[in-house]
């Protein structure tokens, strides 16, 4: 979240900022309750500073010999009313603590200013797409005709929005995760397997909890959550945590399954792995230096770039304007695929910087030195990749006319030798 300080500093600034990411969040009851919170302080301080200043007038009075009953009785009524104003504190501090939680990070300066993804520009593109000779078929229809997805058995089980994987199909998306795992390692990172389920706490760390939790999926009766992306318990690995600056940058690479209610998507991709409740993501996962963590940034996207490129998959990268930007990142790169059937580039990859945002939430520290003042770390996140978008751009992008689909060179060795998926007799 962002400081109090700066907050309460930069007031018209953050306005602004709220106005140019399209967030109807109003401040007017921040501003009444940090008015109150400080003349609260001010009158606890006097309170506090006259009760020392007769304290030491009764010792005195008693050392004396002299009645102090009237004072002591006085200062009694003080006590209890710096109780009453000491009680009130907290209850403003904590609304003023949600308030905070639910004000998105400032942009960066070189931010485009726009009112949603229409308005993302374009920084660069890699590969050309493919013309085919003939019609090709989505992913959905590929995957059903080849028998590797089965959506109406899901659907059966578990509701829409949910694949059964079957065969090769199965077989691809473990070898996609276990490339891009590979990958990543090789680049750099470390690997890590992390939990499925999180407490409430590591929600708000990372600042899905209290704005999207209509978008969560509770465990009944708990205060826990089926993860919306390794995001969360990676990031929060570090929690309550002070890090060694000198072995900063932290880079790790964590596969989960990933569980989203999809709550404000109606009627949005309702068909195919693009939009599941259910699915698989490579994340990458950063805690930085400030003064490094704009290049850090730069190198997480090319990291995720990179598996694209391998895998020979055409793609763009475009910045995310003001008002299609998540709601803890300073900056995005959003990553997309083309989809040959969608004659367009799809969202497979979003890389953030969050600076210091995040960080306070969870309370991640480092320090430069030993008996340096503790700092708050920058963390960073980028998808590297969602598997199931990846899988869907491999079969439309790798379709032969007769309907099978080839495999990238770059995953035969994870394929035990199969070269294609074409319909089994």
């Amino acid at each position: 979240m962002l400081d109090i300080k700066f907050v309460r500093e930069h007031l018209d600034d953050v306005k602004t900022m709220l106005k140019h990411r399209c967030n109807p969040l109003s401040l007017d009851d921040f501003e009444v309750l940090e008015k109150r919170r400080r003349a609260i302080l001010g009158e606890v301080e006097g309170l506090k500073g006259e009760r020392n200043a007769v304290s030491k007038t009764i010792s005195q009075m008693k050392k004396n010999g002299e009645d102090a009953a009237k004072l002591v009785e006085d200062m009694r009524g003080v006590g209890d009313r710096i109780t009453v104003l000491d009680e009130e504190l907290r209850s403003v501090e904590a609304r003023l603590k949600e308030i905070l939680l639910n004000i998105p990070n400032m942009p960066k300066d070189d931010v485009p200013i726009g009112k949603d993804d229409t308005e993302n520009p374009e920084i660069r593109r890699w590969g050309e797409p493919a013309k085919f000779p003939f019609a090709p078929k989505a992913h959905w229809d590929l995957g059903e005709d080849l028998d590797i997805f089965d959506f109406e058995r899901a659907a059966k089980v578990s509701g829409a929005r949910f694949t059964f994987y079957k065969g090769l199909g199965a077989r691809l998306e473990r070898a996609c995760i276990n490339f891009m795992m590979d990958l990543h390692a090789r680049q750099g990172y470390t690997e890590m397997l992390a939990p499925y389920i999180v407490s409430r706490d590591s929600m708000i760390g990372t600042g899905q909890l209290p704005k999207f939790a209509e978008d969560m999926f509770k465990l009944e009766g708990l205060e826990q959550y089926l993860v919306p992306t390794a995001e969360v318990p990676a990031t929060n690995y570090h929690r309550e945590e002070i890090l060694d600056g000198a072995k900063l940058p932290e880079h790790y690479t964590v596969y989960t399954a990933s569980f989203r209610a999809e709550a404000g998507s109606a009627g949005r991709d309702t068909r195919g792995l693009i939009r599941q409740h259910q699915f698989n993501k490579v994340e990458l996962i950063k805690f930085a230096l400030p003064e490094t963590s704009w290049e850090e940034l730069e190198g997480m996207t090319r990291d995720a770039e990179e598996v694209l490129k391998l895998l020979n998959l055409p793609y763009r990268v475009v910045t995310l304007c003001t008002g299609d930007m998540g709601f803890t990142s300073a900056k995005t790169y959003d990553i997309e695929v083309w989809m040959p059937a969608q004659d367009r580039y799809r969202e497979i990859s979003s890389c953030s910087n969050c600076l210091d945002y995040q960080a306070r939430r969870a309370n991640v520290k480092f320090r430069r030195a030993p008996k340096e003042k503790p700092e708050f770390v920058h963390t960073l996140n980028g998808s590297g990749l969602a598997v199931g978008r990846t899988v869907a751009a491999i079969i439309e992008n790798y379709q032969e006319a007769d309907g099978s689909v080839l495999i990238p060179e770059a995953l035969l060795p994870y394929m035990g030798g199969v070269k294609e998926i074409r319909r089994q007799p």
